[in-house]
């Protein structure tokens, strides 16, 4: 008798390997305000780069540049604010304006101008200022302390004096808090002569001394074609910033009509130095060994008329006639 070997059934299938539980942690969004600096800070590097690839796809020629600066002094216009006349002690330092550096860094090209502030709190702001050659990588950085006061000789209705002080005339002078204006003006003028000196030494010195002696000859031929229009023309810039005619023949000792060549340059320089906020006009004067006429010939008009009727002495009045 045969017997029948039955079927095995299968194994049954083996567990599989035990899963660690993974614990998740919810991944909180990004702000707002870093990827939108994340984003600035990426504009701005691709910014410099494409920068520094144009410079040296296009490099300056000096010769360029050398022309280009001598053709702007050519112009009357350019070259009456391409100097300036700042008062250091009892001497004057004639140099060139800031207007002069402009030109220049438009004439150079491939220059990069920075300013940002790096402090700002209650009493000061501090902000760095560069001038960078983006063909040979060369940067001139400078930090300007900004105090956020101003100067005033009398103080107007909500404004907060902070200290103040006698003026080398014995005048006392108040020292208020700046509005936002004025913080603006101080901060432009500090900037701007930032920049001049950043540009300035990035000028080759005999491009800058030939322009300089450009600017001379271009205002001493227009001088030479109408002196009496070149005295007008000055006495009228002058007038803007509160200086009068008398007052410019108190400075330079004798009547207008008489003024030479050399002394309309010298008064060109004093006033660029005046409308960029180099010097004060009394600051020019003690280089003469002189101060302004506060009260005596600076006061014009019927308001000194009237002043003088006051202090003069009374008529005692006439005697009768018998």
């Amino acid at each position: 008798m045969s017997t029948t070997t039955q079927p095995q059934p299968p194994p049954p299938p083996e567990p599989p390997d035990a899963v660690t539980p993974v614990a998740v942690v919810p991944v909180p969004p990004r702000p707002l305000a870093e990827t939108a600096s994340t984003a600035v800070a990426a504009q701005a590097r691709a910014s410099v780069e494409a920068r520094y690839l144009v410079a040296l796809k296009q490099p300056r020629s000096w010769d360029t540049v050398r022309v280009r600066v001598l053709e702007a002094c050519k112009r009357p216009g350019f070259a009456e604010g391409a100097r300036y006349s700042k008062p250091v002690g009892k001497k004057s330092v004639v140099g060139p304006s800031i207007r002069f550096a402009e030109e220049s860094l438009r004439a150079m090209g491939n220059c990069y101008v920075e300013s940002m502030v790096v402090f700002d709190d209650d009493e000061r702001r501090i902000v760095r200022v560069t001038v960078t050659d983006l063909e040979s990588n060369l940067s001139y950085p400078q930090d300007l302390l900004i105090a956020k006061t101003v100067e005033r000789s009398s103080v107007r209705e909500g404004q907060t004096v902070i200290d103040r002080r006698q003026n080398t005339k014995g005048q006392m002078v108040y020292i208020v808090e700046a509005t936002e204006d004025d913080l603006l003006v101080k901060q432009a003028a500090l900037t701007s002569k930032a920049i001049r000196t950043g540009a300035l030494r990035l000028l080759p010195s005999d491009i800058l001394e030939e322009a300089m002696e450009e600017v001379a000859v271009t205002l001493t031929n227009r001088d030479a074609k109408d002196p009496a229009g070149a005295r007008k023309r000055l006495c009228d810039a002058f007038y803007t910033l509160g200086i009068a005619p008398d007052d410019l023949e108190d400075y330079v000792g004798h009547k207008l009509d008489q003024t030479t060549p050399a002394e309309l340059t010298l008064l060109r320089a004093v006033y660029q130095a005046l409308k960029d906020g180099e010097a004060t006009w009394a600051e020019v004067l003690e280089t003469k060994g002189k101060t302004p006429h506060f009260g005596k010939k600076g006061d014009r008009g019927t308001g000194a008329l009237k002043d003088t009727l006051k202090t003069a002495p009374a008529t005692p009045p006439a005697a009768p006639r018998p």
